[in-house]
């Protein structure tokens, strides 16, 4: 399934998407299955470090071409601040771009807002998309912050407060989709001014890959929505 993109005066915003995320041993997010003849890594590769500095190893097949790399054109930091207090989530907020339909955030200590979705640098005027990694085999990366691991339930209540790049807003709710769901999941990818979704895997218990992502939506606090 393709994405479609149309442009409106408040910015790109995202018409139909297909985000599946699919999980490595360091939380893939990819929005199309990967294609059997893709090379693979050596197993066991590491990609960098968890939140506790601990090595992060790949899985066969997680690591994104060196192309995509390039038009990923990431950072992992730049653009504030990504702050759960409720939870003590506090980690750099970077930037990305979605390629060929795939977010794959290259760092596992920062949140990855997409800056090619949405209406990024507007929040008043649609929807903001934050991308960031959850880990399993005890290595611990901020969406892991999000869930509990033993129920997978919201660590979020409603009215909790995020702030995203300094822009404040309060917790709506959270879901559970199947990851052959999200393509469909109207809900996600619907345009509304001021409004944050958060994405990630959701972890399970007994290490095996994930099946199910993990989002979280948000709205923006009134002092936010009234700022010039």
């Amino acid at each position: 399934m393709t994405v479609h993109h149309r442009d409106t005066p408040a910015g790109r915003s995202l018409r139909a998407g297909s985000l599946i995320l699919l999980l490595a041993a360091a939380g893939l997010l990819d929005r199309h299955t990967l294609p059997h003849h893709r090379p693979a890594p050596p197993a066991g590769q590491v990609a960098g470090v968890d939140m506790n500095g601990r090595p992060v190893r790949l899985d066969q097949g997680a690591a994104p071409l060196p192309g995509q790399q390039r038009e990923q054109d990431a950072e992992p930091d730049g653009a504030g601040r990504f702050i759960v207090p409720s939870v003590g989530l506090d980690v750099p907020l970077g930037t990305m771009n979605e390629v060929d339909g795939s977010v794959v955030p290259p760092g596992f200590t920062s949140a990855y807002r997409i800056t090619n979705l949405g209406t990024p640098t507007a929040p008043e005027t649609g929807t903001v998309y934050v991308a960031m990694h959850s880990l399993r085999r005890g290595a611990i990366g901020p969406g892991n912050y999000l869930f509990a691991l033993d129920t997978g339930a919201s660590r979020l209540a409603p009215g909790a407060t995020i702030n995203a790049g300094g822009a404040h807003y309060l917790v709506d709710g959270a879901a559970t989709i199947p990851k052959t769901d999200l393509p469909t999941a109207s809900t996600v990818w619907a345009d509304v001014p001021g409004r944050l979704v958060v994405l990630t895997c959701l972890e399970r218990p007994d290490d095996t890959p994930a099946v199910d992502n993990f989002v979280i939506t948000a709205h923006l606090a009134p002092s936010d929505e009234d700022a010039p």
